[in-house]
């Protein structure tokens, strides 16, 4: 794309910027909840355009400027500071163009929610139940290292270990927009614990990352739900077996997509405050149908994507974890590393970096900008 070309893209974004910075100070605005968060996020993402687009500009004017200079100045030394400067304005150019082609695609509207993360043990039995604990832990130390605060929300431990089962949110900035790209069925290929032959087996785990939903998102008839109250399992006391602090709920759903009414269970036993425990359940509750909500969005993406690097589609093997070689490939975009241990340990940033700059290309491309 030639630089006017550009240029003629970015034309009128100031203008909207400036009305969107009008609109979020109108208490008429501010008043109505849903539309004041949806500014607030639009102002935050042209203010990121207006940025580096003055950038771009400041940096076509200094590139005529130098040429002029270069053109018309007889004095050596100036004319050498001139090609100085229109080097290093060409070096920059390019870069902030990309940027600002990325900007211009619009990004997905759940990246900047927090996440609710769904790990199932799949086929392999005991093995895939350890394996399940294991990516558990995986990101659990992912978490800690970008400062994500992570709750369980319930899980559900498996015979020898690990987990069939655990559901948990992790809280802090754009972690969607970082975590859907663990979305699939995780492969792993080592020898298990009771295995006395020595021979490798292959087991799998699923993941499924949801957008939080915040409570204007869907709309959720509170008084249709039933409650019930039980007591939580597990260590914690005495309090465990004598208060009822878990918290199930139940709620019937039209699906807008089928027309089929659908019950929706949920348990909670996250907390010994039965109602932080119903808050969070709520929190659930809002996020499963907000995610149902919008399949058809996905389904979309995926039908635009060839490489399909994060369409939600939840049943492709995505990632194979091969313990006799200490390698790890992600399929989506033929990514392999032989850092397992580290992996493990939640060292998953570069194969997430990677997974990024997959997906910008294809919307790049996409895009034809």
């Amino acid at each position: 794309m030639s630089d006017n070309s550009l240029l003629t893209r970015l034309d009128g974004i100031d203008a909207r910027f400036d009305e969107v910075a009008t609109l979020i100070t109108d208490p008429s605005v501010i008043s109505d909840q849903k539309r004041y968060v949806k500014l607030t996020k639009e102002y935050r993402d042209l203010e990121k355009i207006v940025e580096a687009t003055r950038h771009y500009r400041d940096l076509l004017n200094l590139e005529s400027e130098s040429r002029e200079i270069i053109a018309t100045e007889s004095d050596e030394d100036l004319r050498a500071m001139a090609k100085e400067e229109l080097d290093n304005t060409r070096e920059q150019l390019p870069k902030v163009e990309e940027e600002i082609k990325l900007l211009l695609i619009p990004a997905d509207p759940d990246d900047s929610k927090n996440a609710i993360v769904e790990i199932r043990g799949g086929t392999g039995g005991d093995e895939a139940a350890l394996f399940a604990g294991d990516l558990f832990r995986m990101y659990q130390k992912y978490a800690e290292s970008k400062g994500w605060q992570l709750a369980i929300s319930s899980f559900s431990e498996g015979a020898a270990g690990g987990f069939k089962e655990i559901i948990f949110t992790l809280t802090g900035d754009g972690v969607y927009g970082t975590m859907k790209y663990e979305s699939g069925v995780h492969r792993v290929q080592r020898v298990p614990a009771t295995e006395t032959q020595g021979r490798v087996h292959t087991s799998a785990a699923t993941v499924a990352v949801l957008p939080e939903a915040e409570e204007f998102d869907v709309e959720i008839h509170e008084g249709e739900i039933r409650w019930d109250t039980f007591r939580s399992g597990g260590a914690g006391g005495q309090n465990v077996n004598k208060v009822e602090s878990g918290v199930r709920l139940r709620y019937n759903w039209k699906n807008p997509n089928t027309g089929v009414v659908e019950e929706i269970l949920i348990e909670c036993t996250e907390t010994r405050d039965q109602p932080k425990n119903k808050e969070r359940a709520l929190s659930r509750l809002r996020s499963f149908i907000y995610d149902k909500e919008h399949q058809k969005y996905l389904d979309d993406i995926a039908s635009k994507r060839k490489t399909m690097v994060s369409t939600g589609d939840r049943s492709a093997k995505i990632r194979t974890y091969n313990f006799p070689q200490g390698r790890i490939t992600d399929h989506r975009i033929n990514y392999t590393i032989y850092n397992l241990p580290a992996f493990l340990d939640g060292d998953i940033q570069e194969c997430i970096d990677a997974l990024i700059i997959a997906e910008n290309a294809e919307k790049l491309k996409a895009s034809e900008l």
